[in-house]
């Protein structure tokens, strides 16, 4: 199977398949045990994260949310990346990676080329005025020729008739060449600039939405995996990893990881001229023809409607039930309510409860009861806020099936013994440093997640992971955590992941610029990471003890 995911000789979800094949043939595990591993509660979670995700899109909600965010932080081109940035790894929390930057690349083109175009108009407009100001000091030092020159001039006059027309025509030749010099310089010059802002433009969007993903259980696939990895290989783990618990470790995590991004790629691309970059002083014409941009995008969405104030509602109730849930420092209300004796309620139940509300909730205010359309027929319903037909076409249902196969690649090494076989294999590791395995450990996942998709990378390790933790009596978070988060550091290849290719087809990209870029960022994460897990995570999660529900060791 790991093979089959990292060649892609066959469809993902189809290798995740194979344990319902193999497993029951091998003698392994009963069918019914296998299958009922494809469908559990992360998978739940997920499906109602998603589900909230395709409601944003599908009533442009978050293009609104964009928009007026771009609105606020204006155009100056590092104002504009890190608003970009922001905005982009925000919309990644919540909705899908390859749409946020598919939504934001072609708004950041066309502000850019706005800005282009505005500047290079206005250059031609000071290059046509300063021309008309030469002709007029010409005549006004004609008109105050003194006797001196006018002497010199008959002077001239008496020179050869052919040589004197050769210096004149030779005169204006030069002239006409230098300011078509000058102004070709000054396009190109003009045209390098924005060549480069758009490449770190493009390549802001697609990283942030890559780093904004870690920031929520639900905002990138790896995420949810580990959720389910932890819960199925440790099952008393106490629900360790909940909504909560990983907005308050990778939070913080994240917003250090995006300004390092947003400080490396205006050193590379812009350079750091402060007062340009940031502008100190008037608007250029130039920033308030691209703000216009902005803003009449803005404007063609017109004002919120109905169908997308309920959406917003619903989406803020669903993170505030997620938050309060579980909370860790005080009893949640699912704690007070209905998970006394056991956890009957977790954040997979409130995102089905949250999301079915999208089936049930009219998309317009309904008319009074009785009501008529204008032709006297007797009024439809408003249709809902979601239909299934726009679920089955957005939903990715491949993802599901990963995630079930990486379950069922879990539950079947654990009634093997592989996983017990492996931990002993790895019992000589207890010499090294935790703080050096878990820095190797994110260098190879960073580099394996760019040849390889980040939800098959991330199925394939954290296994391996947790039985190297148990061997060596470390706790399990300490290794799973960073190399979850790592699995996300796609950035140097324009096919580790789609929002690097689409930034690729926009960006007017070479492959170095994107191996550059992100070689070092890579490296940045990856420090981050490991900082983030020995220091604020010790405390959050007690990872400098090894955990008694960690303690299992089962045989064949």
């Amino acid at each position: 199977m790991a093979l089959y995911w990292c060649t892609e000789c066959i469809p993902l979800a189809v290798t995740a398949l194979l344990p319902v094949i193999l497993f029951p043939m091998m003698g392994i595990m009963e069918s019914n045990e296998v299958c009922i591993q494809y469908l559990k509660d992360s998978n739940m979670l997920f499906i109602g994260g998603l589900l909230v995700a395709i409601a944003v899109e599908h009533w442009n909600l978050h293009r609104r949310m964009a928009l007026q965010v771009l609105l606020i932080v204006g155009v100056k081109p590092s104002l504009l990346m890190i608003g970009f940035m922001g905005t982009t790894a925000f919309l990644s929390m919540w909705i899908s990676n390859t749409a946020s930057t598919a939504m934001m690349v072609p708004i950041a083109n066309a502000v850019l080329q706005q800005l282009c175009d505005t500047e290079a108009h206005a250059e031609e407009r000071d290059h046509n005025r300063s021309a008309a100001m030469d002709g007029q000091d010409n005549q006004a030092l004609e008109m105050e020729d003194t006797k001196e020159s006018q002497e010199l001039r008959q002077r001239a006059i008496d020179m050869d008739n052919d040589d004197h027309k050769y210096m004149k025509e030779n005169d204006i030749i030069s002239k006409v060449c230098d300011r078509s010099l000058d102004a070709e310089l000054r396009r190109l010059k003009r045209e390098q600039k924005y060549l480069n802002l758009t490449k770190g433009m493009s390549l802001s969007v697609c990283y942030a939405a890559s780093i904004g993903g870690t920031a929520t259980l639900t905002g990138t696939t790896p995420n949810v995996i580990m959720k389910g990895q932890i819960d199925e290989l440790f099952p008393d783990n106490g629900g360790i990893i909940n909504f909560a618990s990983w907005f308050g470790f990778s939070f913080p995590n994240m917003v250090l990881m995006l300004v390092l991004a947003w400080l490396w790629l205006q050193f590379m691309f812009l350079g750091f001229n402060f007062k340009k970059s940031f502008g100190c002083g008037t608007k250029k014409e130039s920033d308030r023809e691209a703000f216009q941009v902005i803003k009449d995008e803005y404007n063609k969405l017109g004002r919120m409607s109905f169908a997308e104030g309920c959406v917003l509602t619903i989406f803020t109730l669903l993170v505030l039930l997620w938050f309060t849930r579980e909370p860790g420092f005080i009893p949640g209300w699912a704690t007070v309510l209905f998970n006394k004796d056991k956890t009957y309620v977790t954040d997979g139940t409130v995102a089905i409860l949250m999301s079915t509300l999208f089936f049930c909730i009219p998309s317009k205010l309904p008319r009074c009861c009785g009501g008529r359309s204008e032709d006297g027929a007797p009024a439809e319903a408003p249709p809902p806020l979601l239909s299934w037909n726009v679920v089955h076409e957005k939903m990715p249902w491949n993802i599901l099936l990963l995630l079930g196969g990486g379950f069922a690649l879990a539950h079947g090494s654990e009634k093997s013994g592989l996983s017990l076989w492996l931990g002993e294999s790895l019992v000589p590791l207890q010499s090294i440093p935790p703080f050096a395995i878990s820095i190797l450990l994110c260098l190879l996942v960073a580099m394996f997640t760019e040849c390889s998709s980040n939800t098959a990378t991330t199925t394939l390790f954290l296994p391996i992971l947790a039985s190297m933790a148990t061997a060596i009596k470390i706790h399990p978070l300490y290794v799973m955590f960073p190399c979850t988060i790592s699995a996300s550091l796609a950035f140097m290849l324009p096919v580790a992941t789609p929002p690097n290719a689409i930034a690729f087809s926009y960006g007017n990209l070479k492959v170095i610029d994107m191996a550059k870029a992100g070689f070092v960022l890579n490296i940045l994460g990856v420090i981050t990471i490991n900082i983030a897990i020995n220091t604020w995570g010790v405390p959050m999660f007690q990872l400098n003890t090894f955990p008694s529900w960690a303690n299992v060791t089962k045989a064949p």
